[in-house]
């Protein structure tokens, strides 16, 4: 089967080259997507990467900024065939609502609810897969009946919704405890019983049972359901990853809980099944953040309410979610959710690393990757500001700057959103990312969460020695990490395996490689999980990590013996790089920044430094182009070509 790139969380993150097993395999990027877009009140089309229009699938799209329903058109009803979960309306056929599914998203017209001019809106596209999603329509008997359906795994959650009439929408899930249970996804009310609705009777690998009962079998009623896997694997090169869950968890005397995945999430839908409560819709474009820190976006099913946020939510973890609070003590709820991707390891530069150079313009602006970026860092090129830096996991407007060792700051007139292809920043006038004094330019890097190139994973200190859980999916070569909450051990703590597990050097300083045994516990990271010692596992503080490792033709992370001469580094690189970073190790020596966009070539190249405030230098030129990587020129100074002096670098095609 083909294999389609997609902006799927992450998904929904965008687009670009990655690599593909010698034979087919499956991605959740290839199956879900969740796209943002505005109405432009008249015809547009969705470009998510997803193909509905040969596979098969389901769209659901809300507005998130009026009360309009949530819509759901699938490929087995049709184009213009909508429904809305928040009320028990019959399928309503209306011309010019989602026009065509294609083979890369759908199109939409004029109708109301899905393209008003100026709306804010979210689309979640559920492909047909063996082993995640399926759609079945049905004609009901009123005699208990098996309804066939290809999902190639036992499904865990159905929803049934009755077409030709009013009805409500019934939804089983294998975490509620009996085929006699149900939830109403139109509704608040807690878990009911019905033997009538499934004829009290678990589904397989290849049917699910409808019983006696109008709302899911009225005799000659049609019927949609809408059918959900769990843990079935089918997914990654070797075809067993997980990529959707669904189950239960029970909140604690304080409300919390913590559930594990074995993967981070980037859609959830979840349910209090002991108590009336709305449904809740989360996810990674909208802002499914980590906790505790900025609000996490939500939708409600059951009603046609706005997008509203709440503070110390759920989040993500990089094993699964959890909450500090806020869901009630001792309630169980159920859930539906789908992994982060992508799954696949890029192959291009383009696809998940995007250096820009513009002039602030002291309104909202979008600024283009080509991708869904998961961070992004500023640096004002002509002024002294010095580097700020954004990430989706941490929430818009929370920015930490790496010349200091001050605690994250909240700056809501920064970077507004994390888009599907790039991010959109505001009226800046702190001048960090798009202020306009004195004709301001400023350098902008982006990079994707993607594996073998880039993670990041926020944690909570405990005070002791900590092992943590990543989804790289390869070793960590280079780790920076820094202190959210507070300015005590608030330094940027850089681990290189060229230094090893015992070194480190500070990303906010000049000074060379030290050793401590409560930085990395000297404990090498793995494919899996790294581990901090004490001291970058204060009690009770909030961390962030960022680790990058040598992707083949995409990114390289490395080091270098000074000669003093030129000298070429070689990073297997196909056209030269794009961006490097540069640190002295044996000595003292700044962080130095070169990208393309504000010029890397045979005469001067401009630098700036990520550990000071100064305004960009560009009256140097110590590095050249190579096409393998980069070269250095003998007129380099001692901080970045010393005879003998040893140097890391991160480089990225």
């Amino acid at each position: 089967m083909p294999l389609v790139q997609t902006r799927g969380a992450a998904s929904a993150q965008g687009f670009g080259e990655f690599a593909q097993a010698a034979v087919a395999a499956n991605y959740i990027e290839d199956v879900f997507s969740t796209f943002l877009y505005t109405g432009n009140g008249s015809t547009q089309t969705i470009t998510n990467g997803i193909d509905l229009s040969t596979k098969g699938g389901l769209v659901w799209i809300k507005s998130r900024t009026t009360t309009f329903y949530h819509n759901l058109v699938d490929t087995v009803r049709g184009v213009n065939n909508r429904l809305f979960t928040n009320t028990t309306d019959a399928q309503t056929s209306t011309a010019n609502s989602l026009t065509a599914f294609n083979t890369n998203g759908f199109s939409l017209g004029t109708a109301g609810g899905l393209n008003v001019s100026a709306d804010l809106n979210v689309s979640w596209s559920f492909r047909k897969q063996p082993k995640f999603f399926d759609v079945v329509t049905y004609t009901g008997t009123a005699s208990a009946q098996n309804i066939a359906h290809n999902l190639g795994s036992t499904p865990a959650c159905i929803i049934v919704k009755k077409t030709s009439d009013t009805s409500i929408w019934p939804v089983y899930h294998s975490s509620l405890g009996g085929a006699d249970k149900f939830l109403l996804l139109n509704a608040t009310d807690a878990v009911d019983s019905a033997a009538s609705l499934w004829n009290n009777t678990a589904p397989t690998s290849t049917q699910f049972t409808v019983g006696t009962s109008g709302s899911t079998n009225g005799s000659g009623n049609t019927f949609v359901a809408y059918l959900f896997a769990s843990n079935a694997g089918g997914f990654g090169l070797t075809g067993t990853d997980n990529v959707i869950s669904c189950g239960s968890f029970t909140t604690d005397a304080g409300g919390s809980f913590s559930v594990n995945l074995g993967y981070e999430p980037q859609w959830m839908m979840i349910k209090c099944s002991s108590n009336a409560q709305d449904w809740q819709m989360f996810d990674n474009m909208r802002g499914l953040v980590t906790q505790p820190t900025a609000a996490t976006a939500r939708l409600i099913p059951n009603t046609s309410a706005v997008e509203n946020s709440a503070t110390n939510d759920l989040g993500p973890t990089s094993t699964g979610f959890e909450s500090i609070g806020n869901y009630g003590a001792s309630r169980t709820y159920v859930y539906i959710a789908i992994r982060r991707g992508p799954m696949k390891v890029p192959t291009s530069g383009t696809s998940v690393f995007a250096p820009v150079s513009r002039s602030g313009t002291y309104t909202v602006t979008p600024i283009t990757a080509g991708f869904a970026p998961d961070l992004i860092v500023a640096q004002a090129s002509n002024l002294a500001y010095g580097a700020a830096w954004w990430d989706r996991l941490r929430g818009k407007f929370i920015q930490l700057r790496s010349y200091t060792t001050a605690a994250e700051m909240s700056s809501t007139d920064s970077v507004l959103s994390f888009d599907n292809t790039g991010v959109t920043v505001g009226l800046d006038g702190n001048e960090w990312i798009n202020g306009v004094s004195s004709g301001n330019i400023y350098a902008n890097w982006m990079f994707r969460r993607a594996p073998s190139f880039f993670d990041e994973v926020c944690y909570t200190g405990t005070g002791s020695n900590l092992t943590l859980n990543h989804n790289l999916g390869a070793v960590p070569e280079l780790m920076i990490v820094k202190r959210r909450d507070s300015t005590t051990a608030g330094a940027w703590f850089v681990y290189t395996s060229f230094i090893g597990n015992g070194g480190y050097v500070n990303l906010n300083y000049t000074t060379a490689v030290d050793y401590w045994i409560n930085i990395w516990n000297d404990t090498t990271p793995t494919s899996t999980q790294f581990t901090v010692g004490s001291y970058l596992s204060q009690s009770g503080g909030t961390h962030v990590a960022y680790l990058f490792a040598t992707c083949a033709g995409v990114s390289k992370v490395g080091s270098y013996t000074g000669t003093a001469t030129t000298k070429q580094i070689d990073c297997g690189f196909a056209a030269g790089a794009r961006f490097i970073l540069i640190k002295r190790t044996d000595s003292t020596g700044d962080w130095y920044v070169w990208d393309t966009a504000r010029g890397i070539v045979s005469g001067n190249d401009p630098y700036l430094l990520l550990n000071t405030q100064s305004a960009q230098v560009t009256s140097t030129d110590y590095i050249d182009t190579y096409s393998a990587g980069f070269e250095i020129s003998s007129t380099a100074p001692a901080a970045i070509n010393a005879s003998g002096g040893t140097y890391i670098f991160l480089a990225i095609a």
